[in-house]
């Protein structure tokens, strides 16, 4: 069928790429975009990166570009950079087994029509010629596209079997799509879910954080749910079904369903994608709930955040991610339930918690909370303003001004360092924040005031 009700868009990406495959086409070589640039154009999203499948072996690849990369050769697999842009150029092939559910035993070169047959979803296995406009449909993912249907190719059992990671692919696509599985699809997916345990955590946490980024990630949360995925990849998410919340505060329904409200209203929260410590947090920013949780004459969840901070920790590290994430990610989890009491702060703590480093995070998650509860945001807007009238105050500088003194200055004053010094810092600190001290001089007084010398 030719193409031309649906213009690609004209970006060096695509330009580059179609210039690639006119190169293998004028050496005599099958070639095609093929993958999510197709699938993509066809549901008007934006296209990133263009993979190229061809019928040019790795060596044919090679010799008619300059600079190529053969870190997938083995797999068949040539990344061909063009202006310092990578597109993947793969030869068609078919692929043995995959006992490492991750990659195949054995490849064999072969042709687009074996090809086809060893990709994951028929939305996915779509090629297109951009040289001279045509599409190649063999597993009919255009019916599904139009269908809204998420099918893999061939049978579910078998592709899920090869690569386990497909499970999660198959929830991603069906929500950042909008798009509903296909009956055989959604029934073996739960047949199959133990083989996640398989797969290693970085990649499932990959996966799961683009997931989560996505534009409907409480849907997603919902599915992973109900096709048993959160049970063998974080079953304390699971456990936050069913677990009730005081209605006064949270109508919105039980724990789980919260937290899938938060996710969704977390973009307009952050006004752009967010981080990944960003979406791990509000999925675990109540995850200490089920385990603290009391009900008396009403329901309460003492001490959930510093609960949930530790359980948080755990996941994330479970997960292999970054020190950096992980520590976030318990910072956010920890500090969540400060907002409560800003209003009351002492000068000196607000200043401080204002002017923690990822405080724009924090105060994204907490309006994603309110959102997605009560919808009470006096206390975001009370940061808010603060923040404002800081930053009028004291324009482009830092948010709190220097400190008055440093060690070195309790060492002028013959005090011996030590564990003490700290504390001696902190207090002063605390003092200046609270307008108490404004000077070096002032500051030091203070201390004699208060500390015999040794």
């Amino acid at each position: 069928m030719t193409t031309s009700e649906y213009p690609w868009p004209d970006t060096p990406h695509v330009n580059l790429g179609r210039r690639i495959v006119g190169q293998l086409q004028q050496a005599g070589h099958e070639a095609w975009f093929v993958g999510g640039a197709v699938r993509n154009w066809l549901l008007g999203q934006p296209i990133g990166e263009v993979d190229i499948a061809t019928a040019a072996t790795p060596e044919d690849v090679a010799s008619l570009f300059r600079t190529c990369l053969h870190v997938g050769a083995h797999f068949g697999v040539i990344i061909v950079v063009e202006e310092k842009m990578h597109f993947e150029v793969a030869t068609f092939r078919s692929e043995g087994g995959y006992i490492d559910r991750r990659h195949p035993d054995s490849v064999r070169y072969g042709s687009c029509e074996e090809d086809y047959q060893r990709r994951d979803f028929t939305v996915n296995a779509i090629y297109y010629d951009p040289v001279n406009a045509t599409v190649y449909d063999p597993a009919d993912g255009l019916l599904d596209l139009r269908a809204k249907l998420l099918k893999t190719v061939g049978e579910a059992d078998r592709r899920f079997d090869e690569d386990a990671l497909r499970l999660l692919r198959a929830v991603r696509f069906a929500a950042y799509y909008g798009l509903e599985l296909e009956g055989k699809t959604r029934d073996a997916i739960p047949d199959h879910t133990h083989l996640l345990s398989k797969i290693s955590a970085e990649r499932v946490a990959d996966e799961l954080i683009r997931i989560l980024s996505g534009p409907q990630p409480g849907r997603a949360m919902h599915m992973m749910s109900e096709l048993g995925i959160w049970g063998v990849i974080m079953p304390e998410v699971e456990r936050m079904r069913g677990c009730e919340q005081p209605p006064e505060f949270h109508p919105e329904g039980d724990v789980f369903v919260h937290t899938a409200m938060v996710l969704d209203r977390l973009r307009e929260a952050w006004d752009d994608e967010p981080p990944a410590e960003l979406v791990l947090a509000a999925l675990l920013h109540d995850i200490g709930k089920p385990e603290t949780q009391i009900q008396d004459d009403r329901i309460r969840f003492p001490r959930h955040h510093a609960m949930g901070a530790k359980t948080a920790e755990y996941i994330c590290r479970r997960l292999k991610l970054s020190t950096q994430v992980v520590e976030r990610v318990a910072e956010l989890v920890h500090g969540h339930m400060q907002f409560i009491d800003v209003k009351k702060m002492k000068r000196s703590k607000l200043l401080r918690f204002l002017d923690r480093k990822i405080f724009g995070q924090h105060l994204a998650l907490h309006r994603a909370d309110c959102l997605a509860s009560h919808g009470i945001m006096d206390n975001y807007e009370f940061c808010v303003q603060q923040l404002d009238d800081l930053e009028n105050t004291r324009g482009q500088e830092a948010l709190l001004p220097p400190p008055l003194i440093t060690g070195n200055d309790l060492i002028a004053e013959n005090y011996q360092p030590g564990p003490l010094f700290s504390e001696i810092l902190e207090l002063v600190r605390d003092e200046q924040l609270d307008g108490n001290l404004s000077s070096r001089e002032e500051a030091l007084t203070w201390i004699r005031q208060r500390l015999d010398r040794s």
